[in-house]
């Protein structure tokens, strides 16, 4: 069993920048590959990065490539989101997912995949 616990949302103006932090507590962070989604009103939930067990390899929506980084530091069990020059269509609830995988280089887009999530973590962007 893994907790996730999301922060650092809230409100910023288009072209501003927020860093989101998930912090995990349960089993060996290591062992879990991560993964942030997000989920705007009306929409289905997104996919928007991921990043392997060991931080090496890592993966991103193409609405988000260039803007978002993700990283982890495992000695903190805690995996993070940087978001630079947002958009409104940025605005979303944010959740951190991890799953379990015997390679540490892999990662997964699919939502279907994760097993814990968190309760996400509201982003909002105004014009």
């Amino acid at each position: 069993q893994v907790e996730l616990v999301e922060s650092g949302g809230g409100l910023v103006q288009a072209g501003g920048s927020l860093r989101l932090s998930c912090a995990a507590s349960g089993r060996t962070f290591s062992n879990y590959c991560m993964g942030w989604f997000r989920q705007a009103p009306g929409k289905e939930r997104e996919f928007v990065a991921t990043i392997s067990r060991s931080g090496g390899i890592t993966y991103y929506a193409d609405s988000v490539k260039g803007r978002f980084t993700i990283s982890r530091d495992n000695a903190k069990n805690t995996v993070y989101l940087q978001m630079n020059s947002l958009k409104p269509e940025d605005t979303a609830v944010y959740y951190c997912a991890a799953v379990i995988k015997a390679m540490s280089t892999v990662v997964t887009v699919n939502a279907y995949e994760y097993r814990y999530w968190g309760q996400g973590t509201q982003v909002t962007v105004s014009s």
